[in-house]
């Protein structure tokens, strides 16, 4: 039995049918289309599938499409705005944050998060703000950088 779902996702409206058992992550990739929020784990140890779900930074492989009826949903490509990319996308390019980019969405999502609660983290902060995010490439010293010259563009 289908349920009726409304969502905004990145600003858009749209209505669909979904499976009451269908994840989020599910959701966004395969009804949707939005193929920036990967799938890692399917169990919330990754961050690989983080997106904001009501303006807040979530894993969308724990949440259910149904859940997401009436809220609004944030994708790594609902970031950039009018073709100019969001301040941390534009860092973490800058800084060479990424290196298979798997993890970049996810990664992305939560330092947004983190710099939305605390514009002016230091690195600890950083680290923790990331820590359930995984990235298996850059071992996180650019991720770091990063973040910090997010912080600096977003304050200027």
């Amino acid at each position: 039995m289908k349920r009726q779902i409304s969502v905004t996702i990145n600003g858009r409206t749209r209505t669909d049918e979904v499976e009451p058992r269908l994840l989020l992550i599910h959701y966004l990739r395969e009804v949707c289309g939005l193929t920036g929020p990967h799938i890692g784990c399917e169990t919330s140890l990754c961050g690989a599938c983080t997106v904001e779900f009501n303006g807040q930074a979530i894993k969308s492989c724990t949440m259910f499409a149904v859940q997401a009826d009436g809220g609004r949903v944030t994708t790594i490509e609902g970031l950039a705005s009018n073709g100019t990319l969001h301040p941390v996308q534009e860092a973490f390019w800058e800084e060479h944050a990424l290196q298979c980019g798997f993890c970049t969405p996810g990664m992305i999502m939560a330092a947004k998060q983190l710099l939305d609660r605390n514009p002016a983290p230091d690195d600890p902060e950083i680290r923790h703000g990331i820590e359930g995010n995984l990235c298996r490439c850059t071992g996180y010293q650019n991720i770091v950088a990063a973040v910090r010259s997010a912080a600096a563009k977003m304050s200027a």
